[in-house]
């Protein structure tokens, strides 16, 4: 018998998790179940306990996914057509539960068998072996997997596929000259970037209340101001990857958010708990050092971006009002780390300036919508129609920041802190020309989705900055 014929009655079986999908069903299942109805974990031990079939039995009737919503390979993809064009007979042969072995089936398409587990059942390991065996004979079969549970589907297989292997499977294909396709995933880069660290640079506004007040030559509390700095930091980083696991469907249908390493599938839901949690101890560990004031801000912080994840986000301007309040926590969380005064006057200008920052991200959003005014923004509350609004009111939100900042600097407060509080008044024009041209830009629809981070990378914004320090440092120079 040829190679041609003989390929087509020898199915290509292809593993569904870590294979086809550069995630675990089950792990990103439970993780949104348990995110979104905490309150469940009880009945998740009940479930393992009966058996792990019933555990994603239950765990897929509950996280009701579509087909579009996970991140396939494309190599993967790519292999599965070469074989059909050959005419293999492709199969779906997965551990995963009916429901969603069939609705990936169904959109992709590709398959001409699917097996699953079911209620009683879980198809792994030598389950999915001797199934296999059973149907197409010892070797029989070629058979594409990833783990060291696929090892003993390898071994009676024809032929082996390696997608993206563990270590065991890694060793096994070595050993066998498999076929290999050695896609990445978890590696360090990809975790630093699900905890976003550039987005840590936010969080220097600890130190402006330190600066403000001229304590930045007391060693002590320069330090205090730095423990605060990191706690923030890693807390905030808890924040992105819940978010980021919470909102895996949405953010696998946004041109650039599919991208992030937990929508592509480049962090697994296990890695990204594991450092989860690690943040939360080590923000905790430092927060400990730090007076009680600090503590009850860091909770405050906490409590309003959990609420902002599963709530406010989703809310007509609230989540805009709560972006802006979060920046402001971060001033208020300096002042109470370091125990220095803090300014009605810094608390209303960062509300304003902030508010208008938030806003553009909402504009920027609304303006990828192409201009149709009837469709809603995804994951919010926004319709195509509102962009204008939306633009006025950040435009506002800018100017009123300026407004603010000028009263400010005429206030007798700035006249007792600074011997030349003349030299603080070019504060409030550079302020608007770094706002009005973000707007401009964004008008022009050549703004990054996230202005604060457009302003940490843009070198006008960072000369304006760097002027606007170098202001109030000469404003605060004794002569």
């Amino acid at each position: 018998m040829d190679a041609v014929s003989d390929n087509r009655r020898v199915p290509l079986c292809i593993d569904l998790d870590g294979t086809l999908v550069a995630t675990d069903t089950l792990w990103e299942g439970l993780a949104s179940v348990l995110i979104r109805r905490p309150w469940l974990i009880f009945a998740v031990f009940a479930w393992a306990i009966a058996g792990k079939a019933v555990l994603k039995r239950e765990i897929a009737a509950r996280y009701q996914s579509k087909g579009g919503d996970w991140p396939y390979r494309a190599e993967v993809i790519a292999r599965i057509e070469l074989a059909r064009k050959s005419g293999q007979p492709v199969w779906l042969v997965t551990g995963a539960a009916e429901s969603t072995a069939s609705v990936i089936a169904s959109h992709l398409g590709l398959f001409d068998r699917v097996l699953h587990s079911s209620g009683s059942e879980n198809l792994t390991a030598r389950r999915k072996r001797d199934r296999l065996v059973a149907l197409c004979g010892d070797g029989g079969f070629d058979y594409a997997g990833n783990s060291r549970d696929d090892i003993t589907v390898f071994d009676a297989a024809r032929r082996a596929i390696i997608v993206a292997p563990d270590m065991a499977a890694t060793r096994w294909g070595a050993s066998h000259d498999a076929e290999m396709l050695p896609l990445e995933k978890d590696s360090p880069l990809a975790i630093l970037k699900s905890i976003r660290v550039h987005q840590w640079l936010k969080n220097v506004l600890i130190a402006v209340p330190l600066v403000l007040n001229h304590e930045y030559a007391d060693v002590g509390l320069v330090l205090a101001g730095i423990a605060a700095f990191f706690s923030f930091s890693f807390l905030a980083s808890t924040v992105y990857v819940i978010n980021d696991i919470s909102d895996l469907a949405n953010d696998r249908h946004h041109p650039r958010k599919r991208l992030r390493p937990l929508a592509s599938g480049a962090v697994s839901i296990p890695a990204a708990s594991v450092t989860a949690v690690v943040l939360v101890v080590a923000s905790i560990g430092l927060a400990s050092l730090l007076p009680p004031q600090f503590w009850l801000v860091l909770s405050a912080y906490a409590v309003i971006t959990t609420a902002y994840t599963f709530v406010l986000k989703r809310k007509l301007l609230v989540d805009v009002f709560t972006l802006a309040t979060l920046y402001t926590v971060r001033i208020v969380a300096g002042a109470a780390a370091t125990g220095v005064d803090l300014s009605f006057w810094l608390l209303a200008f960062s509300i304003f300036f902030f508010l208008s920052l938030a806003l553009v991200k909402r504009y920027v959003e609304l303006d990828e919508l192409a201009d149709d005014a009837g469709t809603q923004l995804k994951g919010r509350s926004y319709i195509g129609s509102d962009k204008d609004m939306i633009g006025q009111a950040g435009i506002a939100s800018a100017f009123s920041a300026a407004m603010v900042l000028a009263l400010y600097v005429d206030s007798k407060e700035v006249a007792s802190m600074y011997p030349q509080p003349a030299l603080l008044w070019p504060l409030c024009p550079l302020i608007l020309y770094m706002l009005l041209r973000i707007w401009i830009l964004a008008r022009r629809s050549q703004m990054h989705e996230d202005p604060v981070v457009f302003i940490m990378r843009d070198w006008r914004s960072q000369l304006t900055t760097i002027v606007g320090a170098c202001l109030v440092l000469l404003a605060a120079w004794k002569m």
